[in-house]
This record gives C-alpha cells, structure tokens and sequence, in this order.
C-alpha cells in the first residue's frame, strides 16, 4: 500500500472503530474488535477486518448487524474524515485468532507426547 492508504487505514480503523462504540445502537453487534483495515491503492474500498468475542452463533449476528449498518457507519465516518469521498465499507471476519489457537494446540499436543 501506498503511505497514504496506510494512513487513511489507520484513521478508518480509529474513527469506525469509535462508531461502532459509541454512535451504533445495534445490541447485536456485541463486543467487537478491528483487527485491520485495508484500504485499495484508488481509496475506493475499505476491507475492515473484525472479530467477535463469543460463539459462532454471535459472530454471525455481529456480522448481519454490521452489514445493515454499514451505510449509517460510512455517513458518519464521511462527517468526521477530511477527504473528497469516503470509500465503500467492506466487513470480513477475521479469523486468524482462531487458527492461531488451533495451531498452539496440535504444537502443545505434539510436545506432550
């Protein structure tokens, strides 16, 4: 990524951050976590990355609550930003803690046997 896409990612995940903090009312969201944003070298996508603390079943209704929120967050984040468009808002569920965990375990069995 170019220095700017770094440092708008940066600002997106700071101020969306917030957002979903402090301005979503949603209850479904939960307790959520962005983990990384990604934004295209053309500033026209913002791929955030979010995990979510629990099961499966909150997960995916974390998931349904961001995307029907996902225009709401995108107005405020365009009232708080300083650019000439604010990019499309993609959520993805990040997963890496998961696979991380589940690599420790195998290392952790094969070391106790």
């Amino acid at each position: 990524m170019t220095l700017k896409a770094d440092r708008i990612s940066g600002i997106i995940q700071k101020e969306v951050s917030e957002i979903i903090q402090f301005s979503l009312k949603d209850p479904k969201v939960g307790f959520i976590t962005i983990t990384d944003v990604r934004v295209t070298n053309d500033l026209s996508i913002a791929k955030i990355y979010v995990s979510f603390l629990g099961q499966d079943a909150r997960k995916e209704a974390g998931m349904k609550a961001l995307e029907r929120s996902k225009g709401f967050i995108r107005s405020e984040l365009a009232k708080r930003m300083s650019i000439r468009k604010v990019p499309s808002l993609v959520f993805l569920a990040d997963d890496s803690l998961e696979k991380g965990n589940k690599i420790e375990k195998i290392i952790a069995d094969i070391h106790s046997k």
